[in-house]
């Protein structure tokens, strides 16, 4: 496995993006919804990062610059078929060294507090983030968890 930057031109990418999205929206209530769709995730202050398994995207992630020490992962996703295999634990160790390279000295998330996001909030704890408050534009929300961490 490879991890790289990736300028989300790829078919395969973005089919891998419109799957993610599809399935937050059957698990998430629209007005819940917080992931970012491939022009958002385009956007100067965003990095993103493949996960590649020969030519096949197995995982995803983002960090999206919030100021000058501060951003947010988004986009952490791993293939169906990969989970359990360590891609998301590979990528997050990944993202934690770009950050501090990128001079970040906070990153935070938001994910969701359903039962099927538990398997993520538990990758998030055993790296060291921590349960807060809202940050950024967020807002209280029961179907959202907000999770943070100094680099």
């Amino acid at each position: 496995m490879r991890i790289v930057v990736d300028d989300l031109s790829g078919p395969e990418i973005a089919e891998f993006l419109s799957e993610h999205l599809q399935q937050l929206r059957s698990i998430t209530p629209l007005e819940s919804k917080h992931a970012l769709d491939l022009d958002k995730l385009r956007e100067p202050e965003v990095t993103f990062w493949s996960v590649m398994d020969g030519e096949s995207v197995v995982g995803c992630a983002a960090i999206k610059k919030l100021d000058a020490d501060h951003a947010e992962l988004k986009s952490m996703r791993t293939t169906a078929h990969r989970k359990r295999s360590g891609v998301a634990s590979l990528l997050l160790g990944h993202i934690l060294t770009e950050a501090e390279r990128m001079n970040f000295a906070r990153l935070s998330l938001e994910t969701g507090s359903a039962e099927f996001f538990l398997p993520a909030r538990r990758l998030y704890e055993k790296f060291g983030f921590d349960y807060c408050a809202p940050f950024a534009d967020y807002r209280l929300d029961p179907s959202s968890v907000f999770m943070t961490r100094l680099i």
